[in-house]
């Protein structure tokens, strides 16, 4: 066994290329211990059969392939990072741990949590900006404060960004002899974990000249396959967010490259703004005496309201892990406006489904449809589910492929009345916010 190891810690960014912090830990004086940690704290809330630890996992299994024709390897634990790394710290000899920014509240307290512990060990600690082209603070008004309004943050985003400086390729391929060459590296299964595989697989990524180019005129019509489903792929890093950039550019398309912008504006949001995990952004939104129907609620996660664009929408989450964006947008109003059930009631249920699911963006749409967020839909727009399927699904080819009775006598009576609910939400949001 070698004297002195670096450790790369893999967290958000399961690639072996283009991976800055995991290109800086090869560049090291050490050579490289791969490390990634299926996290007690996380997992401890998810099904046994949750579709997005089995893509991990996955995901894992084919980098350690991928390190063993190094002759290294990827130890791979599970338990609480506290632990695991004083585990480590007894066994190797661990100069340096690297790894990449995380942004969300648990992950800054737990990065918090083991640079004091590493510290006390007298071992380095080092992270690195990947996830995104700019973090933090790096987009900010000319004063100083955060933007709270999309447009303007995307006029500075593009502004401020060099294609030469910020989507830089950090190549890892000539570098990878530098790595613990020990090809027997602790592994755990599924099983260990107490996990079994999901029958969801996270269907690949598309972004073909074709997908880019065409991406305008597609992507609002959720019957056709005109999204790109990056999102799981970034959401886990298993796609460099620098190459997604550089392809937007190479194509020309500011629609495609926008709505990776979208990500790092809610991203910087939550940065600067934790409470709103929790906590309407506007306060006063925390004011709306919500009537949480439980019976109501179970129907709309079932995908039995009686309106055909919302069930069909909650069913392909329920059996697939995705929806349709568009469709997001509506199934969310729905349940604030129609319903008049808390937006966080959702925001979880996402987080239980979504293979896409990323804090940020998902606290970021559901307080923007509830009215309560940065850059909030205002309280009195409330979609009409029923003209919503002549604007994106004339056809009804989205409806009929996820709600077979639909058209038939087994499709339900609507839960609610479109006028009266739009009356009633317009009604209960005027008294608790003026």
């Amino acid at each position: 066994m070698v004297d002195k190891v670096n450790i790369f810690w893999f967290r958000r960014d399961l690639r072996l290329d283009d991976n800055v912090g995991f290109y800086k830990a090869l560049h090291g004086k050490h050579p490289v211990l791969p490390l990634f940690i299926f996290d007690e704290n996380i997992l401890g809330e998810l099904p046994e059969d949750d579709a997005r630890v089995t893509f991990i996992f996955d995901e894992l299994q084919k980098m350690r392939n991928q390190l063993q024709e190094h002759g290294s390897s990827l130890a791979m634990y599970h338990g609480t990072p506290k632990k695991v790394f004083e585990n480590i710290i007894s066994e190797f000899e661990v100069q340096n741990v690297i790894t990449n920014h995380d942004y969300e509240p648990y992950a800054k307290d737990r990065d918090a949590e083991i640079s004091a512990l590493l510290e006390k060990k007298d071992v380095g600690f080092f992270t690195y900006k990947d996830q995104v082209i700019f973090e933090k603070d790096e987009i900010v008004k000319n004063d100083g404060d955060p933007y709270v309004v999309y447009t303007p943050y995307m006029k500075k985003w593009k502004a401020t960004f060099s294609e030469d400086k910020h989507v830089k390729i950090y190549y890892t391929s000539q570098v990878l002899d530098n790595l613990v060459q020990h090809s027997l590296l602790p592994n755990v299964s599924l099983s260990d974990m107490g996990f079994k595989r999901s029958k969801i697989e996270v269907p690949d990524y598309d972004v073909t000249p074709t997908t880019i180019q065409e991406y305008e005129k597609t992507r609002n019509f959720p019957a056709q396959e005109g999204t790109s489903r990056l999102g799981p792929h970034l959401r886990f890093g298993t796609v460099s967010v620098r190459k997604m950039v550089k392809k937007a550019i190479a194509k020309k398309n500011e629609t495609f490259w926008e709505e990776l912008i979208w990500r790092e504006f809610f991203m910087q949001i939550l940065w600067h703004f934790p409470k709103t995990v929790d906590n309407a952004f506007r306060k006063k939104y925390d004011h709306v005496p919500w009537r949480n129907a439980k019976a109501d609620f179970e129907k709309w996660k079932e995908g039995k309201t009686g309106y055909p664009l919302v069930d069909a929408g909650m069913r392909q989450l329920n059996q697939s892990g995705y929806m349709h964006n568009r469709v997001r947008m509506l199934v969310a109003s729905f349940l604030c406006k129609h319903l008049l059930i808390d937006w966080r009631w959702g925001e979880a249920y996402f987080a239980e489904k979504l293979l896409d699911y990323e804090l940020s963006s998902n606290v970021g749409n559901w307080q923007w449809a509830a009215g309560s967020g940065v850059d909030a839909a205002p309280y009195f727009r409330i979609f009409n589910p029923t003209t919503q399927i002549e604007k994106f699904d004339k056809h009804h080819s989205y409806i009929k492929e996820w709600v077979p009775e639909f058209d038939t006598d087994d499709y339900p009576e609507k839960m609610v009345d479109h006028k009266e609910a739009r009356e009633r939400a317009l009604e209960t949001y005027k008294k608790a916010i003026n």
